[in-house]
């Protein structure tokens, strides 16, 4: 997601997150529900994210579920 500097941009504007706060909180529930919210709200993202990380994308939906 991040290798894309457009989508990039937006996840950072979307959240309010800034790469900082994404290396200090790559563990943290708040930060990985963030990721997961974004990806799961644009179909596109979560596509590409799905294919990326050879998972469906109702997986990654059912782990932003499971997270809470």
């Amino acid at each position: 997601m991040l290798s894309d500097g457009d989508r990039a941009e937006r996840f950072l504007a979307l959240t309010g997150l800034t790469p900082d706060d994404l290396r200090a909180g790559i563990g943290e529930g708040s930060v990985l529900g963030a990721v997961l919210d974004f990806l799961s709200n644009h179909e596109a993202d979560l596509v590409n994210a799905a294919f990326a990380l050879d998972m469906s994308p109702a997986a990654i939906v059912a782990a932003r579920k499971e997270l809470g």
